[in-house]
């Protein structure tokens, strides 16, 4: 049985690309596949919190909310979607009847890896 380790634990530091400018200290939603953005009122829900101030299309680091993972997706999943647990260990798009356990941080296709975070 091999072993397995988050890539992103909660007192990492996660790295995305901004999608607008961003300020350190800002709450940061996914905007895009790896791409993180400034949170608004009403937006999706928060990944972390900016690191240092980044132009957009620059590498930002950010202090997250949750433990990141790789796994399996089982169906396309589009970043931002909130995941659940899938069929065999895998993740998949979120459905109202089920709890969620996390965001898509990616984009991924069925049966490819998508890195998620934990809420």
């Amino acid at each position: 049985m091999g072993a397995y380790e988050p890539k992103f634990l909660y007192n990492d530091v996660v790295t995305g690309t901004a999608s607008a400018t961003i300020t350190g200290g800002q709450v940061l939603i996914v905007s895009g596949n790896g791409t993180v953005g400034p949170a608004g009122a009403a937006g999706p829900a928060v990944v972390g919190v900016a690191a240092f101030d980044a132009a957009s299309g620059e590498r930002v680091s950010y202090f997250p909310r949750g433990k990141v993972h790789v796994s399996t997706a089982a169906g396309a999943i589009t970043a931002a979607a909130r995941v659940d647990a899938g069929a065999a260990g895998t993740v998949a798009s979120a459905s109202a009847a089920v709890t969620n356990i996390g965001i898509a941080l990616t984009t991924a296709a069925d049966t490819a890896l998508v890195e998620w975070m934990e809420i």
